[in-house]
C-alpha cells in the first residue's frame, strides 16, 4: 500500500501545473514547520533541525521560482529572506513562537496562492466556453 501511495505522490508532482507545484511547496513547508514545533516540544533536537532544514530548503526553492518581471517578486524575496532568517533564529533558540510566526506567513501565502489558482482556472474555463 505504501508503494502505491509513493507512486501516486510522484505522479501528482509530475502532472502538476507550475501553480499547483508552488501550492505543494507551501503545503510541504507548513507540514515541516508543524513537525518542527512538535520536535521542539519533545526536545528532539535532531528532528527539529531536520524539519527546519526541510522548511528552509522549500523557502529557498520558492525564492528560485520567483519571476522578477513582476514588482511583487522583489517584495516576496524580502519576505522569504526574512522567514529564512527567523527559522535560523528559531533553530538556535528552540523557539516555537518564531516557528508559529513563519508558519502564519506561509499559511497566508498558501491561501492567497490557492485563490489565485482558482481565479485563473475560472478565467480559463470562461474563455474556453466550458462555463
Amino acid at each position: 500500500m505504501q508503494k502505491q501511495y509513493t507512486v501516486y505522490q510522484q505522479n501528482s508532482v509530475l502532472t502538476a501545473s507550475p501553480g499547483e507545484l508552488t501550492l505543494m511547496l507551501y503545503n510541504g513547508c507548513i507540514k515541516f514547520l508543524h513537525l518542527t514545533k512538535k520536535a521542539i516540544q519533545e526536545k528532539d533536537i535532531e528532528g527539529k533541525h531536520l524539519n527546519l532544514t526541510k522548511a528552509q530548503n522549500i523557502i529557498s526553492e520558492l525564492i528560485v521560482t520567483l519571476n522578477y518581471d513582476y514588482d511583487i517578486s522583489k517584495e516576496m524575496r524580502q519576505l522569504y529572506d526574512y522567514m529564512n532568517r527567523r527559522l535560523i533564529e528559531a533553530n538556535i533558540k528552540n523557539d516555537v513562537e518564531i516557528v508559529n510566526e513563519v508558519e502564519g506567513l506561509v499559511i497566508e501565502f498558501r491561501d492567497t496562492w490557492k485563490e489565485v489558482i482558482q481565479i485563473n482556472r475560472k478565467k480559463q474555463y470562461q474563455t474556453s466556453g466550458l462555463v
